[in-house]
């Protein structure tokens, strides 16, 4: 009887999965052979940005790169916690939460035709689509456009936001679960085109350990004892095993620049995740202590004023 079940699981499961994985596929390469030209504006009556105003610098700029229940431009319940605490509690900071890091095509997957539909009738499907990005953005054939695809997407935000090349101002990629990813393979398409201080912040990061981290000036890693994802994450990707001295993770943490910062009992999700009741004012202490540490009070003084444009009226 088991046999059976599991048969008819796999067969089941297995169309959507192959599925997913193509039309994963299929939006980095649309991206990168222009069929579709990702918008660069957020919805109407969204703000480029929250946090410190246009009147001076900000001491660094946030951009939150979601785990993969980011579905639409606007945070979700629970990470909308953290990034509204930033804002805040640290009203230097600029920050950005509406990248979609699981689309290079920039369209929210929850605003699709289909995909309504699915939101309520198969909502998980939404995580599978978003955890098949993350193995896509991994898969060494279309790491690079990905990279450039969230690269490209990140900078113009950044530039909606205020920012100006060689400002000198800090940029904080801070990426959760999935969003590890996609925060460390922006690392050095966002350096390039911005000639900005790049930092990282993974909070139960899930990445392969194959992207470029000679450009990021530190990485700080939030991680619970308890986390199994984050621990997949190590296990099933070669590149972050110790033995794999060559490899872009352990490089940068031969160089020093990986701080890991370990809660004990701490898990991925759940009454006892980092976003949980129970530990999220622990985990917006540590991030805004990092935060804090990369750039003094006073701020950088950029070579260029760093204001925010107003969004156009309609």
């Amino acid at each position: 009887m088991t046999d059976v079940l599991v048969t008819l699981l796999l067969f089941a499961v297995g169309p959507v999965l192959l599925a997913e994985a193509l039309l994963a596929r299929y939006e980095v390469l649309a991206y990168q052979a222009g069929w579709h030209r990702p918008p660069i504006a957020g919805p109407d009556g969204m703000a480029y940005a929250r946090g410190a105003g246009p009147d001076r610098p900000p001491t660094a700029y946030l951009v939150y790169l979601d785990g993969i229940g980011k579905r639409r431009f606007r945070d979700s319940r629970d990470s909308g916690r953290l990034v509204q605490a930033v804002v805040d509690r640290a009203p230097g900071v600029r920050v950005l939460g509406q990248v979609l890091p699981y689309s290079p095509m920039v369209s929210p997957l929850a605003e699709r035709p289909g995909w309504r539909w699915l939101r309520r009738h198969a909502g998980v499907l939404l995580f599978v689509h978003n955890a098949m990005q993350v193995f896509i953005a991994a898969d060494r054939r279309y790491r690079p456009m990905y990279n450039h695809a969230v690269g490209d997407q990140i900078a113009a935000q950044l530039r909606l936001a205020g920012y100006r090349e060689d400002s000198g101002i800090p940029v904080v990629l801070a990426g959760y679960s999935g969003g590890a990813q996609l925060a460390t393979g922006a690392v050095t398409p966002l350096h390039n085109r911005l000639r900005a201080p790049i930092h990282v912040i993974l909070l139960g990061g899930f990445h392969s350990g194959t992207n470029d981290l000679s450009q990021v000036a530190r990485v700080d890693r939030i991680t619970g004892s308890g986390d199994r994802v984050e621990r997949v994450g190590s296990w099933i990707f070669p590149r972050r095993w110790p033995v794999w001295r060559r490899s872009a993770w352990n490089r940068a943490r031969r160089a020093g620049l990986v701080t890991d910062h370990r809660f004990a009992g701490w898990t991925h999700v759940g009454p006892r995740g980092y976003l949980s009741d129970a530990h999220l004012e622990s985990t917006i202490t540590e991030v805004l202590a990092i935060i804090g540490a990369i750039t003094p009070p006073s701020g950088p003084v950029p070579t260029v004023p760093a204001t925010v444009p107003e969004r156009p009226r309609s």
